[in-house]
């Protein structure tokens, strides 16, 4: 099979890898859909993500789906046709946070395109524990599977944020994982929302999402404006920027909520905790998301979602080293990047 590896920054290649047998609790599965995540950039761009660092060839890319050509001997409930969506994720399954259902939070975690972990999803072919594979119904394509990953994290930030019905939200960075988040808090009926983003293509898509305004942020004060009316209720930071970290920490409401979802390249950043005190505000963070991809897969089955909205770009996986170049050196203008394995 052909996989693309990354090998220093802004260097990847396509090169050839045996294609792997699944262990009895594994799924085979064929790639046909594989978004590319702000984590790929920011390993492809300076080869490190917070406290990760690529310091061997490593595959990237994790947010997947396709179709079963291969069953392990002690797999039950799928069968070869299937299409699935693949949480990128292994825990360990017998830890104190596994067993308490935080999951996400195992020490002993294997997460694709992870350095250290295991490989990602940009390849051909892709050996997963059926326990982390979710059947798509058949109303679901697989680019839309591969999109549950993200659609996981707004799922969780709104969870975290408690949001409900007649608040205010605002959030900072309108890439996916921005985009999700105003996707879901609209679901819940939270309809005040403002985005904000020094990139008008992304802003124009909020727009088109549901977004009531929108703030340029390298042309209009993204704090005056939001405290013009007291702040808002929810803040959402899905930027992973130093800059709208703080911003984010001084305009949130009092008795407010301020969930960091992005992470920023460097694991250190300021923020305004005297304001957050003042104000009584909660200061959330969330890691990935725990058991959301079934609620994921059937809100975008039941049209709750559309989710396929959010991909502006789809690249054929031939051409992965350049695309993936393209979509890190434009973010102004790849809102969403999927590669596809099919025609």
């Amino acid at each position: 099979m052909k996989a693309a590896v990354m090998h220093a920054p802004r260097d990847m290649r396509i090169e050839e890898r045996p294609v792997p047998a699944p262990k009895p609790d594994e799924l085979l599965v064929k790639i046909h859909h594989v978004g590319i995540c702000g984590s790929d950039l920011h390993f492809l761009k300076d080869g490190r993500l917070g406290n990760w660092v690529v310091d061997s060839p490593l595959v990237l890319g994790h947010e997947s789906a396709g179709e079963v050509i291969e069953v392990g001997s002690e797999v039950t409930g799928f069968a070869v046709g299937d299409k699935v969506a693949l949480e990128p994720g292994v825990p360990c399954g017998s830890c104190k946070f596994c067993m308490a259902g935080h999951y996400n939070l195992c020490k002993k975690m294997s997460f694709m395109a992870i350095p250290g972990e295991r490989d990602g999803a940009f390849r051909e072919y892709l050996a997963h524990p059926a326990k982390m594979c979710f059947k798509l119904p058949p109303n679901m394509s697989t680019l839309e599977g591969a999109l549950c990953e993200p659609l996981s994290v707004g799922l969780y930030a709104v969870e975290k944020s408690g949001a409900r019905l007649g608040q205010s939200a605002v959030i900072f960075g309108t890439g996916c994982i921005g985009l999700v988040t105003l996707l879901v808090l609209k679901a819940v009926g939270v309809s005040d929302i403002t985005v904000v983003d020094i990139a008008q293509k992304r802003l124009d898509k909020a727009l088109e999402l549901g977004a009531r305004r929108i703030i340029r942020g390298d042309k209009e004060g993204a704090v005056a404006a939001l405290m013009a009316d007291g702040g808002c209720d929810l803040v959402f930071d899905a930027a992973g920027s130093p800059i709208t970290a703080l911003q984010a920490t001084k305009v949130v409401a009092p008795n407010g909520v301020v969930v960091m979802v992005g992470m920023a390249a460097n694991p250190e950043i300021k923020m305004d905790m005297g304001t957050l005190t003042a104000r009584e505000a909660r200061l959330e963070t969330i890691f990935r998301y725990r058991n959301h991809y079934p609620t994921a897969i059937a809100s975008v089955a039941a049209g709750v979602i559309p989710l396929k909205k959010i991909a502006s770009h789809v690249f054929p996986f031939s051409d992965i080293a350049e695309k993936v170049l393209f979509s890190m050196d434009h973010p102004e203008e790849v809102i969403k990047g999927v590669i596809s394995f099919v025609d």
